[in-house]
């Protein structure tokens, strides 16, 4: 288990990848309620800025809490998201994984402090997807 205490600024940390498949959009539209045509309409699509369906873009935000490995730290609570921007599209058939970076700590109370993290989604050419900052409240060490 990780807590606050054992992160270090600037501390980098690159994930494992995940393909992103046609299933997934259209799961994703049908759980989330999104079918805009981007994403489900191949006709429509092709005549769009990218040529062909992308995923909608909070999939992959999703997809990346997955690639996370957020169940080996300990998170008392996600704390939110700053300065999100897709400047990549993903496509049916990229594989992603994240690039994290400790960006900042700060001490919250004697039990947790906040961590940020710049998040850094790639593609399996290494093309920017994604950029942010998750911010997560982590419980700190016992008697540290």
């Amino acid at each position: 288990m990780r807590y606050f205490d054992d992160l270090r600024m600037g501390e980098k940390i690159v994930t494992k990848g995940r393909t992103i498949t046609e299933a997934d959009i259209v799961l994703f539209a049908a759980f989330s309620g999104d079918w805009h045509q981007l994403h489900t309409n191949v006709e429509f699509a092709k005549n769009g800025p990218f040529g062909e369906r992308i995923a909608h873009g909070f999939l992959v935000l999703s997809v990346a809490s997955g690639l996370m490995g957020l169940e080996g730290m300990a998170i008392v609570a996600f704390y939110g998201m700053d300065n999100v921007r897709f400047v990549g599209p993903t496509r049916i058939g990229d594989t992603i994984h994240l690039a994290m970076e400790v960006a900042e700590k700060k001490d919250k109370n004697e039990k947790s402090g906040v961590v940020s993290l710049k998040i850094t989604i790639k593609n399996q050419k290494e093309e920017v997807m994604a950029v942010f900052i998750m911010k997560l409240l982590l419980a700190k060490k016992k008697g540290a």
